[in-house]
C-alpha cells in the first residue's frame, strides 16, 4: 500500500498537511514541529501493549510524511502534483523509522533547562501557559503549578502579580479559588513540591542526564507511569527545541510541567 493510501487508512486522509495539521505554507521547523508532538501520541514506547502494532504503523506513515515535508525538492514535487514519488511508497517499510526520530531529536543536557528556563521565565509563552492554565483550571493554583513549566513557590508572588494585572483588565475572569485562596491549600502545596524536590535530588544521583545512547528512552521507562506523562512532554519538548541549527529564539510550547520521579525497577 502506498503513502497516500496508508494516510487515508490511519489518519483520515491522504492530503500530507492535513495528516501533520498544518497548513501548505508552514515553515520547515513548524513542520518539525508537528511531526514531533503528533509522532510523541503514536510512539511504539510510549502506548499500552494492545495499541503497539497500530501505534507502530502510524509512526512510520508519520515518518514518511515529514520525510517528504521537510525536503525541498520532494515537497514541491508533492505541492505540485499532489503525489509523491513511488520510491516513498516502499520508503514506509524499508526504513527504521526511530532511528530517524533520534537523529531529528537530540538528547539534552542539565545546561539545556537551565538556558531553557531562563528564556522562558517572563517570556510571552509564559503568560500565555498561565492564562490557559488559569482558565483550564478555573483559578486554581493547584492545577497552575501543575501544567505550568517552572511554576515553583518562589515564583507563585510573581504569577499571582501577572494573573491579578489580567483579572483587572478583563482579560480573565475572577474566581474566588484564586483572589482568596485558603492557607491550608497553599501549605499542602509546598509541602508537596518540598517533597517533590527531595525526589529529585534522589533521582538525579540515580541517572546522569544524556549519559548513554538511549539514556532518555531509558528515564522514560524507568519512571512511575503516573508521572511519565508530563515530565517526558517537557524533554522531549526540550530535546525539538535544542536539535534546531538556529539562533536559540524559537520558542517551544511545554504542555505541562513536572519536577521530581521515582526510579521504577523492572
Amino acid at each position: 500500500m502506498g503513502l497516500l493510501q496508508l494516510c487515508e487508512k490511519y489518519y483520515n486522509s491522504s492530503n500530507l498537511y492535513e495528516v501533520l495539521q498544518i497548513s501548505e505554507k508552514a515553515s520547515e521547523n513548524e513542520v518539525k514541529k508537528a511531526y514531533h508532538k503528533l509522532s510523541l501520541k503514536v510512539h511504539p514506547d510510549r502506548v499500552k501493549d494492545d495499541e503497539k502494532i497500530e501505534a507502530t504503523e502510524k509512526f512510520k506513515v508519520l515518518g514518511a510524511v515529514h520525510a517528504i515535508l521537510s525536503d525541498k525538492e520532494k515537497r514541491e514535487l508533492y505541492d505540485t502534483t499532489n503525489s509523491v514519488d513511488d520510491d516513498n511508497d516502499n520508503v514506509v517499510e524499508d526504513r527504521d523509522w526511530s532511528v530517524y526520530w533520534r537523529g531529528l531529536f537530540k538528547k539534552i543536557t542539565e545546561e539545556d533547562i537551565v538556558a531553557y528556563e531562563k528564556e522562558y521565565i517572563g517570556s510571552e509563552e509564559e503568560k500565555k501557559d498561565l492564562k490557559n492554565a488559569y482558565l483550564a483550571g478555573k483559578g486554581d493554583l493547584d492545577y497552575i503549578v501543575d501544567h505550568v513549566q517552572f511554576a515553583r513557590s518562589e515564583q507563585e508572588s510573581r504569577l499571582r502579580g501577572i494573573l491579578t494585572d489580567m483579572i483587572d483588565q478583563g482579560e480573565i475572569p475572577s474566581y474566588k479559588i484564586f483572589t482568596h485562596e485558603p492557607a491550608k491549600k497553599r501549605r499542602r502545596r509546598h509541602a508537596k513540591e518540598n517533597c517533590e524536590a527531595q525526589e529529585a535530588e534522589e533521582y538525579k544521583k540515580e541517572l546522569v542526564l544524556n549519559s548513554g545512547e538511549n539514556s532518555l528512552e531509558l528515564m522514560i521507562k524507568q519512571r512511575q507511569e503516573s508521572r511519565v506523562k508530563r515530565m517526558d512532554s517537557f524533554l522531549d519538548n526540550l530535546a525539538a527545541k535544542y536539535s534546531e541549527n538556529k539562533p536559540k529564539t524559537a520558542k517551544r510550547k511545554v504542555a505541562s510541567k513536572e519536577t521530581a520521579a521515582k526510579k521504577r525497577r523492572k
